[in-house]
């Protein structure tokens, strides 16, 4: 994962430049802009602060930020909740490991929950996320939802990695290119609570090679955890889909997140979720 400075920085640049001038009441055709977005200055006087003392934030220059300033700068660029989130993970110092990500604990699941999944079958197809998007476990439904996980090698069960790698991707998601961007936000959202996590340097590392999609999606610094709302799924055994999703972070495993899949009663969405579940042995830790 890239250094503090250089995440704090890039994210900073990226939001201001996004903002309109006129959207927060200055004047866009004062003086000459050379770039679009707002300029440092202009960002330092809405957030109350020193020019000085924004630009060391931003280069990442600035030791200690404190929340109210954060705050102020977060009004400043009208960041939403989830972007917030993201630039007070990356301002706070973090010791690293010169050249390496940081060794931490490996995913694994708990049998209360593989029970949980088991019991919502057939009725909610459900699948249960860890760190950097990896598919820790799934139900007899959620295992076909998408793709065959059971059929995949573990260290390919990221559905980052599927929705930009997996040739069946644009076709098992007619809306790709919104689903590929809710990815890349979830992801970001999650670099920042572990910059340093092995999986997650691993998982954009190859996407940063191998996918010109995600790094353009990337470059844009966009944070949004998208926990629920609807999609439109194709499924090549029971055709078109569309289906409610509901995200739920565990109290007792705040890095896994379940997100349960249904459609109303009596649809055929619903028939299409039922018909695909099977019984699912679900699966081990990622690795």
């Amino acid at each position: 994962m890239l250094p503090g400075e250089i995440e704090i920085s890039a994210f900073l640049k990226a939001r201001r430049a996004a903002l309109d001038p006129t959207e927060v009441g200055l004047p866009d055709g004062f003086g000459r802009r050379r770039v679009r977005g707002l300029r440092r200055e202009e960002v330092a006087q809405l957030a109350g602060i020193s020019v000085d003392y924004y630009t060391r934030i931003e280069q990442g220059r600035a030791p200690a930020v404190s929340g109210s300033v954060l705050d102020a700068i977060a009004r400043a660029l009208r960041l939403s909740d989830g972007e917030v989130t993201y630039l007070r993970n990356v301002a706070v110092p973090r010791r690293r490991t010169a050249g390496a990500c940081a060794p931490v604990p490996a995913q694994t699941v708990r049998p209360e929950v593989r029970e949980l999944l088991a019991a919502m079958d057939p009725a909610v197809a459900a699948v249960l996320l860890g760190r950097g998007l990896d598919i820790l476990a799934w139900n007899g439904a959620g295992a076909r939802l998408s793709f065959d996980l059971e059929a995949l090698l573990p260290a390919r069960r990221n559905t980052a990695l599927l929705v930009f790698l997996d040739p069946a991707a644009r076709e098992r998601y007619p809306d790709w290119e919104k689903k590929a961007e809710e990815v890349v936000g979830n992801l970001r959202a999650d670099s920042g609570r572990h910059p340093d996590d092995p999986r997650i340097c691993e998982v954009v590392g190859e996407l940063l090679d191998r996918s010109p999609e995600f790094r353009r999606m990337w470059a844009a610094q966009g944070v949004s955890e998208c926990l629920r709302g609807t999609k439109r799924m194709r499924h090549p055994e029971v055709g078109e889909l569309t289906v409610t999703f509901e995200s739920f972070r565990l109290a007792a495993d705040p890095d896994q997140v379940l997100v349960t899949y249904t459609a109303p009663a009596g649809s055929a969405s619903e028939a299409g979720l039922r018909a695909l579940a099977r019984p699912a042995a679900g699966a081990a830790a990622a690795s």
